[in-house]
């Protein structure tokens, strides 16, 4: 009896989003790593019929969502937002209601992995280079045996036709996987999970950027004090400057600007009302 009642509080937890902080109009979730895991590996035991969507984005995808409504959208359907990013953790400091911190992409594919290898949980890799994509099913193999990595697609870097990403999905559908982890860069991953969404037979599918080539190693990824000192960006800048100066030079200070220009606003409201409660 008690194994029903404790199967019904998981599915209505699974039912329930977490509670969030809304930035320029994106609901980012509060949620730790090990929350934000604990809810995947729920997802995955229920098995419930329907595919979860994850998001694991910074200041980067709620900028283009602010720009963006369609895509605004796409996110905000998500089951879970992940803060990948300081940004946001600093953004919800300053209106006084905290995100726990920092739930990167590669964070939580890494830490995924550990956990799925005492579990025997499956993965499937889609999106960046075969070469990435080999050099991460092999460090996965090496340092977490017992994670089952079930197929990996590296798919052509152009727009693919109807019968092509149909018969990618299908392959992805016929390898079984726990959690099918999708790594084409923002916006584009979101697009093709929102677009395929209805056809995966996956518990649970996540967009994680950049995180293959960060968790295979083929990028250095910066010591952890340098991301919680808030930093990575700069680091990863360095690493990557032709790809990342325009989204952090340019993009940055105008999210920066948006977002503080609306924290002020909101901590205006805040102060109105605790002068004059009963208006």
């Amino acid at each position: 009896m008690s194994s029903i009642a404790n199967n019904e509080t998981s599915r209505a937890e699974c039912q329930e989003r977490p509670a969030s902080i809304a930035i320029l109009g994106c609901s980012v979730s509060r949620v730790t790593i090990d929350e934000a895991l604990n809810r995947i590996e729920r997802w995955i035991e229920l098995r419930e019929g329907r595919c979860r969507f994850v998001v694991a984005t910074g200041f980067h995808g709620i900028w283009e969502a602010h720009r963006n409504p369609r895509l605004r959208d796409v996110l905000n359907s998500a089951d879970l937002f992940c803060p990948d990013g300081i940004a946001p953790v600093w953004i919800s400091r300053l209106r006084g209601s905290p995100l726990p911190g920092r739930v990167s992409g590669p964070d939580l594919l890494a830490a995924f992995a550990a956990r799925a290898s005492r579990t025997g949980y499956r993965s499937f890799f889609y999106g960046d280079t075969e070469e990435t994509l080999v050099a991460l099913r092999e460090r996965f193999e090496r340092r977490h045996p017992g994670h089952r990595v079930v197929g990996t697609l590296s798919p052509p870097f152009r727009k693919l036709e109807l019968e092509e990403e149909r018969a990618m999905v299908k392959q992805i559908n016929e390898a079984r996987p726990d959690v099918l982890w999708v790594g084409l860069g923002l916006p584009k991953q979101e697009w093709w999970i929102h677009r395929n969404l209805d056809a995966l037979r996956v518990p649970v599918v996540v967009g994680v950027g950049a995180a293959f080539r960060l968790v295979s190693g083929q990028v250095k990824r910066a010591p952890a004090w340098v991301g919680d000192a808030g930093l990575e960006w700069l680091w990863r800048l360095a690493m990557e400057p032709a790809k990342l100066w325009r989204r952090d030079l340019v993009d940055g200070p105008r999210f920066l600007y948006r977002a503080l220009a609306e924290t002020l606003q909101i901590r205006v409201r805040q102060a109105v009302a605790a002068r004059h409660p009963n208006r």
